[in-house]
């Protein structure tokens, strides 16, 4: 009998299996997943290495050190009182659709529009936030190649970056859950170990470090704005990095057809996931702003507010251990770009199951023997690519597509 086989007769009498049967769907997809790689998922995609590290200008340059203090935990708490939440529903409808799904069971009025509407926003947005993890790695691999080779990034050079990742994570994916949670597992090891050599070079090597006062409440408005109330406004500005950050964690519940014990496993990787990636999180900020030094024109060096990180890490540390420092980066992005994947091809697959796409039979699909929706990865992929297109007319270091990308 061949694991498929096996797999599909184990379904009977299967508790999960029922409940979805219950909630209208037939088990279409490989359900392999354990509860920590359901979790995980969700931890990668949030990636405090991805996430905190290509928007920390945005903090920087509204409000300073102390929207990473302040900020940041205010963030983290808001964040994990949404993931209770969404928690909650997915006990109870525990479905590859999510959002939508649940929009369509709560709703008391105009269903179908609520769940449509729903549905829309989620799948743009999550093309959005794979095309944004992808397309910032780029700029950070183009910056690792400035220090180790003198390399020049280009548009057309980083669009080329972009969609040879987008390629090899299609790839990854295509190959099924089995593999996917594997990368994920390692993600999450990956990125606190990875956070906790940050925190420890960071706190050890360098010959200077920013003081107390200027991490603390030395706030900084560079936007230009400074109107009434500019203060207020600039340091929600601020905040967007932790907003950009943790989120995408609903991807725990896109899994959960895929994922054993789905009504308990998925609201508990999503919880944990945020808390988890808001502590380490915390860490990586205050040591990579300890690290700046006051005067320090990073952003000249850097050419581009994406990689102006890496040139914070080269001056505090030097250029071998920004190099270590930055690689590390790197790898964790590259484990979050594969994520948003997963989860970006789950939701197509769920809203094209019933009917909510254009073309909806074909990314629909299921590949036979790998259980996973491969029509569905390869679309979200190439969606994705096309988002970072226009990069290609950029000028001057000014990132307007990763902007226009982050905010949607």
């Amino acid at each position: 009998m061949s694991e498929t086989q096996k797999e599909i007769s184990s379904h009977i009498a299967d508790p999960d299996v029922e409940r979805l049967h219950e909630l209208g769907y037939a088990q279409e997809l490989g359900r392999r997943m354990q509860g920590f790689s359901n979790m995980a998922v969700s931890f990668s995609i949030i990636s405090i290495l991805a996430g905190c590290l290509t928007t920390f200008y945005l903090a920087v340059y509204a409000g300073g050190g102390p929207v990473l203090t302040f900020g940041w935990p205010l963030v983290t708490l808001m964040s994990l009182c949404v993931a209770l939440a969404l928690g909650e529903v997915c006990s109870s409808y525990p479905t590859t659709g999510a959002l939508y799904y649940w929009s369509a069971k709560l709703a008391k009025r105009n269903a179908p529009v609520w769940s449509w509407t729903t549905g829309w926003f989620n799948l743009i947005g999550q093309v959005a936030i794979t095309a944004s993890v992808d397309f910032g790695l780029a700029n950070f691999i183009g910056g690792f190649l400035m220090l180790t080779i003198n390399f020049k990034p280009t548009p057309l050079s980083i669009l080329f970056i972009y969609g040879v990742l987008l390629l090899s994570h299609a790839i990854l994916n295509s190959l099924g859950v089995h593999l996917i949670s594997l990368i994920n597992d390692v993600s999450v090891w990956w990125h606190l170990a990875g956070v906790a050599v940050f925190a420890g070079v960071l706190a050890i090597l360098p010959e200077h470090h920013a003081s107390a006062s200027f991490v603390l409440t030395d706030f900084q408005n560079n936007t230009g704005w400074s109107g009434r109330g500019s203060g207020i406004f600039v340091f929600f500005v601020g905040c967007l990095l932790a907003q950009y950050t943790i989120t995408g964690f609903d991807a725990s519940a896109h899994m959960s057809e895929e994922t054993k014990n789905a009504a308990t496993a998925a609201p508990k990787g999503m919880v944990t996931s945020v808390w988890l990636s808001g502590a380490a999180g915390y860490v990586l900020l205050l040591a990579v702003a300890f690290a700046i030094r006051p005067g320090f024109d990073y952003l000249g060096a850097a050419g581009s507010l994406i990689t102006a990180p890496i040139f914070v890490i080269q001056d505090a540390i030097g250029t071998t251990g920004a190099k270590v420092l930055v690689g590390i980066a790197c790898i964790a992005q590259f484990f979050a770009g594969n994520a948003c994947l997963t989860a970006n091809s789950r939701m197509l697959f769920a809203f094209s199951r019933d009917g909510a796409v254009p073309g909806h039979r074909i990314w629909h699909r299921v590949n036979p023997k790998r259980r996973t929706p491969t029509n569905a990865i390869w679309l979200c992929a190439f969606a994705a690519f096309l988002a970072g297109v226009p990069s290609l007319r950029e000028a001057g270091g000014f990132p307007a597509t990763f902007f226009a990308i982050v905010s949607i």
